[in-house]
């Protein structure tokens, strides 16, 4: 049954992000909602970075660097297939650990450096939350942007 719920949250998440995602195009990735603000193309990528880099918490290793957590939106171009690849793999990383870990290790805790020690299911549930709060900072950009 934990499993079963995990993965609806997850599908729900990845379904209701994908409206957004899906409006995204190499040529949009480089509005911003003002001066101040990061990039769609910027925000994108942050988000499969983030999927990636969170997982090593719960326990599945990565090779994708973090090129935007902390740092300031400096104008790159990200390829938007890239970051949609990364955003997809990250969403299959999320689905395996679900199909991998048991129930009791979803409620053993991990000690993370952003919250302290929590449990597994509350880093999942970070997780998502990231992705969600991220994918609305797109949408209010792309409908807003300059």
């Amino acid at each position: 049954m934990t499993k079963d719920i995990l993965n609806d949250l997850i599908a729900q998440n990845q379904k209701t992000c994908d409206f957004t995602f899906n409006e995204i195009t190499q040529e949009n990735s480089a509005l911003k909602l003002n001066d101040d603000t990061a990039s769609v193309g910027f925000i994108y990528r942050h988000i499969g970075e983030i999927m990636h880099l969170l997982a090593q918490f719960l326990g599945f290793p990565t090779d994708v660097e973090n090129t935007t957590m902390g740092q300031k939106d400096t104008g790159k171009v990200y390829d938007k297939q890239e970051s949609q690849k990364l955003i997809d793999d990250g969403y299959q990383v999320l689905y395996g650990l679900v199909e991998n870990l048991s129930e009791k290790e979803w409620k053993e805790t991990l000690d993370t450096p952003f919250f302290g020690t929590i449990s597994r299911v509350r880093l999942l549930g970070h997780i998502l939350y990231h992705t969600t709060y991220h994918c609305g900072q797109i949408t209010l950009t792309l409908k807003r942007g300059k």
